[in-house]
């Protein structure tokens, strides 16, 4: 039974691509309170830092303690150069992930989560949490399988509605299928065609016990939360509520869609969340977006809330993924008072709102090459042929609006795939006679 006293004061928040990365979640939890790893894109993560040499032995050391076979070597054959690779040397990227994958693509996915779970979780007996998005569906059943493989205590989901996850973990710990309906645009979800993942089918041991981690949903209104507590397939344990204060993604605003005078989303009355209504589920909760301060824990412990969520300050530690030098001159910015935030209604591919931030001489988006080369927040659609396609409003223009896209849902996207991996100092080199990343 889980009671006040056992649950951590401080969540530290799943950030980005490797921001939330294994170092800083193991500090965290090692401190007694809940570290999180992001678990986006960790498959991309584990075959560009083998790629660069894994000069500490980190990945490979836990590579070695997977526990199904001759996964590691495989993919340590692929992708693991011993001296990293030449100067401007592109990455050699994986597979984009489809409704159909291979099953060494799948396992590449749930080793690349092991990994970081477990480097999270050694050297100490606290709690360690996975952070993944709901939108992003196609890895996320071998994701959570192959965190549960390296024994993650809590699974932390929003970016969508993550109604099917309670479920899907139950069966997980039994080593047992599970699936996810596949969101397919302009289809309803009772028509939508299902995920599937098999355990067995990767030469799981059976006999292995799991445990079963702790589910946190993370909503931005309590509807949504009353919504999971009464109708989600499982048991949810709990709940994170992030108001628009936070980094990264936010939910759109229900004002309808107006903008202020600087182009940004307008949040108003019917955007707080009420929290009389989120003590009556009966659930613990945390409170999340600008809460990371001594006087905001005390405030949500007296509103009920369990302790609270923290992101940016976590981010902006020694312990993050953040590039060293992109992470010294925002503080830098920051110390001198001339740092913006930005809630950008359309850099982000997904519809979400998305913080951006920038200084004098940085503008807030830049002008990248538009290539699609990872992923992973592509929506499927059906095409004409009847299979499955999928498309991106930050891909070329053309190529989006060939596959039945809006022109107009192109403005102003970036990728923000490419965008958050190169600011955990893993650019990817373009093929050019100009140098730099993306």
């Amino acid at each position: 039974m889980t009671t006040q006293a056992s649950l951590p004061v401080i969540i530290q928040g799943g950030m980005g691509v490797g921001v939330s990365r294994w170092l800083l979640a193991r500090e965290v939890s090692r401190l007694g309170q809940l570290g999180v790893v992001s678990g986006t894109a960790l498959d991309s993560l584990l075959v560009r830092r083998l790629q660069d040499g894994d000069t500490d032995g980190e990945m490979r050391r836990a590579i070695d303690a997977f526990p199904i076979p001759d996964v590691g070597a495989a993919v340590l054959r692929r992708y693991f150069l011993p001296n990293g690779r030449e100067s401007g040397q592109p990455y050699k990227l994986l597979p984009l992930y489809k409704q159909h994958v291979s099953v060494a693509r799948q396992q590449l996915t749930m080793l690349a989560n092991f990994v970081e779970v477990f480097l999270a979780k050694r050297g100490h007996d606290g709690v360690v949490g996975i952070n993944l998005l709901t939108k992003l569906q196609l890895p996320n059943l071998a994701s959570l399988y192959g965190a549960m493989l390296a024994g993650v205590d809590y699974v932390l989901m929003g970016a969508g509605i993550p109604r099917e996850i309670p479920l899907a973990l139950d069966r997980l710990a039994l080593h047992e299928p599970a699936t996810l309906r596949f969101d397919v645009d302009g289809v309803a979800t009772v028509d939508a065609p299902l995920l599937t993942f098999d355990p067995v089918a990767h030469g799981a041991d059976v006999t292995r016990n799991l445990t079963r981690p702790r589910f946190l949903a993370i909503v931005a209104a309590n509807s949504l939360a009353a919504t999971l507590a009464r109708k989600a397939s499982g048991r949810v344990d709990g709940f994170v509520v992030e108001g628009p204060a936070a980094g990264g993604h936010n939910a759109p605003a229900r004002g309808g869609g107006a903008l202020s005078a600087t182009g940004e989303p307008i949040y108003g009355e019917r955007d707080a969340v009420d929290l009389a209504k989120m003590r009556d589920l009966g659930l613990p909760f945390w409170l999340a977006g600008g809460t990371g301060s001594p006087h905001q824990l005390q405030h949500a412990l007296a509103e009920g809330a369990a302790g609270i969520q923290v992101g940016t300050l976590f981010a902006y530690c020694d312990e993050s993924g953040f590039d060293s030098a992109l992470k010294a001159t925002v503080l830098d910015h920051a110390r001198r008072g001339d740092l913006a935030i930005r809630t950008d209604p359309r850099t982000s591919p997904t519809g979400f709102p998305f913080k951006v931030v920038s200084w004098p001489g940085h503008p807030a988006t830049l002008e990248r090459e538009r290539r699609c080369d990872l992923g992973y927040l592509r929506t499927a659609y059906y095409r004409d042929d009847g299979r499955v396609g999928y498309r991106c409003p930050a891909e070329p223009e053309q190529d989006y609006v060939n596959k039945g896209g809006l022109l107009v849902d192109t403005v102003g996207r970036q990728c923000v795939c490419n965008g958050l991996i190169a600011a955990v100092g893993l650019p990817q080199s373009l093929e050019t006679d100009e140098p730099g990343g993306r």
